[in-house]
């Protein structure tokens, strides 16, 4: 009687054994499938990532368009300060309104405080 409850028992034992051992595969491929997933969404190069930087474009582009709009003007003003652009006139008026300065011969206007020219 013994003999058979240890063929039985050992009978059991294989086909645990042969579970387990058909189990692996799909375990590790199911392993392999999660971090490659993880990774798809949440890595380096993944979905986040990809919104991160199409954001962080978004805002580079925006600033290049300050810094491109920022130079326009400079180029403006530099233009107007060449040789064959340079209005004398315009010169010496804002010369004399940043030194606070005047002709004898300027009519001056007063304004209030609250009306700035410049």
């Amino acid at each position: 009687m013994s003999a058979t409850v240890i063929g039985v028992g050992a009978a059991t034992g294989h086909r645990l054994k042969r579970a387990l051992q058909a189990m692996v595969l799909p375990t590790v491929l199911l392993l392999l499938t999660s971090y490659a997933v993880w990774n798809t969404v949440h890595g380096s190069r993944g979905l986040r990532a990809y919104q991160q930087r199409l954001q962080e474009l978004q805002l580079a582009k925006a600033d290049l368009g300050r810094a491109e709009s920022d130079v326009t003007g400079w180029q403006q003003r530099v233009d107007a300060l060449r040789d064959h652009g340079l209005d004398l006139d315009a010169l010496d008026e804002r010369t004399r309104a940043m030194l606070n300065y005047s002709d004898p011969t300027d009519i001056v206007v007063m304004y209030g405080k609250d009306r700035h020219l410049f």
